[in-house]
Formats: structure tokens, sequence, C-alpha cells
């Protein structure tokens, strides 16, 4: 027995030293190892009791692998070594959960010339230990080479596609088109619209974001998937109207009435928020952001918020993201990063030693599992942008110039994913 004293003193320093309260994962784990020792225990005290089980009144023999041991010493040390095992397991589980949790993702986006191969793609990502995915729609070129990959999937609902899932029909055969005709696909958010913001040209979207997230979770629920698949839609910064000091973020006025619903739904699913954060943007637009604030390399406390200090862009941004959702009921509503990442060329900032001291940087952040000056201890699922450099997409030169590998699968930076 003091085996057993001694292995769970040691679980439980181990989980304060790891500050592992990130996720539910923590109270789950540790609750199931010790139902399993009060049912080994129960075990033993019936055996030693008694060498027979009455059914509808009638004694019959206990068959059990145990029973040879009843009450002896043999027994007792049988059942501290199963406690232990069975501690050693939920440690390895939980350790192999915290390693899920802390690994990043990379977007991959296909807005470029001369690219390899959906399936050449997903054996880069194999070879480089990368286990999540972002796709910004459903491809299924891309769904059949990820079978039986385990590599974990954001995929999206295009933005040009959310009115017509304003149909619940509509929703369910998108569901069963590009989900459920891919059952060896590790699928983890639907993302329904992508940075749809009342303020620019995508205000036309507005409309129809929440419709048709509740219409594809219905359509997932339906298919007995909505505990493996959650719903959500991807945010970004410029939805907040305030970001500093990080506590005081707040949406602006008129995007509240179109994201305090969705936060609502979000909240009743126990689905995540997900948001696209990009301290590049806020730096490049922002006269008076420090280069080393926003990679990482400042060498103390930058900025001061009453309690909370703060010594990269990053994390500051990421709890203005949380301030405001909190006025609006999303207080313990996780968020998960689907975006971030730094050019390395084509503006302010722009470089590639800049871009590998941001990535280097963040990851090594992330797998600190410290968390932020408001969510402490809290591990951050992270996707970083993107998987290639795309020439072809739009707006400023810097939008083509966000790859890790360059299409020839070439590395630009040398970076550890996991």
């Amino acid at each position: 027995m003091a085996s057993v004293i001694l292995m769970a003193k040691t679980w439980n320093i181990w989980l304060a030293r790891n500050n592992l309260n990130f996720n539910l994962m923590t109270s789950t784990i540790e609750g199931v190892s010790w139902l399993m020792v009060d049912f080994i225990d129960y075990i033993y005290g019936f055996m030693s009791q008694t060498n027979s089980i009455n059914i509808h009144g009638n004694k019959a023999p206990c068959i059990s692998l145990l029973a040879p041991f009843k009450a002896s010493n043999l027994h007792r040390l049988i059942c501290d070594l199963l406690k232990i095992i069975m501690l050693v397991i939920f440690f390895l589980m939980f350790n192999l959960a915290k390693t899920e949790a802390r690994s990043v993702g990379v977007c991959y986006g296909q807005i470029g010339d001369g690219l390899p191969s959906e399936q050449d793609v997903i054996n880069l990502y194999k070879r480089n230990g990368i286990t999540k995915m972002r796709i910004y729609g459903p491809n299924p070129a891309i769904l059949r080479a990820l079978r039986r990959t385990n590599i974990e999937l954001i995929m999206d609902v295009p933005n040009d596609s959310l009115q017509s899932l304003t149909y619940p029909n509509a929703a369910t055969t998108w569901v069963r088109t590009n989900i459920l005709n891919y059952p060896n696909v590790r699928f983890r958010y639907i993302a329904v619209g992508n940075e749809v913001d009342p303020n620019n040209d995508k205000r036309q979207f507005v409309d129809f974001v929440l419709p048709a997230m509740k219409n594809v979770q219905k359509a997932i629920r339906d298919a007995g998937l909505s505990n493996q698949i959650k719903v959500s839609t991807a945010t970004y910064t410029g939805l907040l109207s305030k970001s500093y000091p990080p506590r005081d973020g707040t949406f602006a006025d008129n995007v509240q009435g179109f994201i305090e619903p969705i936060i609502k739904f979000l909240v009743e699913n126990n689905s995540p928020m997900l948001a696209n954060i990009y301290p590049f943007f806020a730096y490049a637009g922002t006269p008076n952001i420090d280069l080393s604030y926003a990679l990482f390399t400042a060498p103390g406390t930058v900025v001061t918020d009453k309690d909370r200090q703060y010594s990269n862009l990053f994390d500051a941004m990421f709890d203005a993201h949380y301030a405001a959702q909190s006025r609006l009921g999303g207080a313990n509503l996780e968020i998960v990063v689907s975006e971030t990442g730094w050019p390395s060329a084509g503006n302010k900032g722009a470089t590639v030693e800049n871009a590998e001291t941001y990535y280097k940087n963040l990851i090594a952040h992330l797998k600190r599992t410290s968390g932020t000056p408001a969510r402490p201890g809290k591990c951050i699922q992270t996707y970083l942008f993107a998987m290639f450099d795309e020439n072809k997409k739009v707006g400023e030169e810097s939008e083509k110039h966000f790859g890790l590998f360059s299409p020839n699968q070439r590395p630009k930076y040398q970076l550890n994913f996991n």
C-alpha cells in the first residue's frame, strides 16, 4: 500500500509542477484513474469476505482470476500492482494528451502556382511531424490523402457557401458529402465562415453565419458526431474596437449584435471560438509597437495591465479577444488560434529573419504551456499560417509570403512542430 500512496503523491506533484489544468482532460483522467483504483479495492474487499456470490437466493461460486489468492499477501500485492499499473497508464495517456495540445498545426492554402500535389503535401506534413491542419474548404483530393493519417483537421465552410447552408437539407447534404464520406479522416472543427465582418466587404455574409452554424451542428449531431466534431466560425482581431490594454478588449458596437448570438451558440454546444491573431499586422499598422514585443524578444515587461504583465504582443492580443467575448457571456469559452503567422517579404518588418524568429519563439512559448497573463497555465491550440507561399493571393504583397515551405517543399525555416 505504501507504494500506491507514493505513486499517488508523485502523480499529484507532477500535476502541480506542470500546471496541467489546461482543460477537462485533467480532472477526467485523474478521476477515472481513482475510480479504477476504488473498483480494485472493492474487488479485494469482496474477495476477502466470501468465496461465493448470491444469485436469486442461491449460493454460487465466485469466479475471479484473483480467487486463488483470496485474502493472501499475494492477492494484496496483485491489487497494489494493478493500482500502480492503472496510474501509469493514465499518466502516459495524460502526457500524450498534453503533447497533443502543445503541438502546433499548419494551415494549408492553395492559392498559388506550382504547389505540390495533395498527397505530396500530406506526406510533407507527416515527415515534419505536423499533426494538425486547417483547410479552407472541402477538397476531395486532400480528404482522400488524409485518410488514416491521424492528422487532426479544421475544415472551413467557405464564405460563398454560407447562404446555401441556411437551408437544413443543404447542410445535411454538405455534412454527408464532405464529412460522412470520409470516416477515416480525423475532423476536429468545422469553421463556418472566415473573418466575416459587418464593417468590410464581407458584410454580405453576416446574416448567414449563425443559421449555417446551427444547421451544420444539427447535421453533425444527427450523425452522432457532435462529441467528436465541433462547429465554430473563424473571427479575427479586426472585430475588436479596442484591444489595449488587453483587459479592455471590446467588440465594436455594430459587431456585438452579430457576435453575441454566436458566442451563446458556442457556449451551449461546448465549442471553442476560432480566432485569427496576427501580431505582424498589429506591428506593421501601428507605429509605436516595438518589433521585439511582436517577436517575443523583449527583455522584460513591455505592457502592464494592472496586475498583468505582458512581454509579447501575441499574449496581449489573445487576452484582448478573451476580454471582448467575456463581456458577452464567453468568459469560459476556449479560444483556438486558427491562424497566426509572419511573412518573409512584402511589408514593414517582413523578412526571413523576423519570420523565423517569430515562429520559433511562438512555438517555444506554446510548448511551455504557461498560458497568458489572463489565462495562466492554459494550453493554446494554435495553427500557423501557412504551409506555402501563395503567389495568387490578393491584397498587400506580404500576403503572398507567409509560407513555411517553398512550393518545391524546401523549408524556409528550421522549425520543430511538436
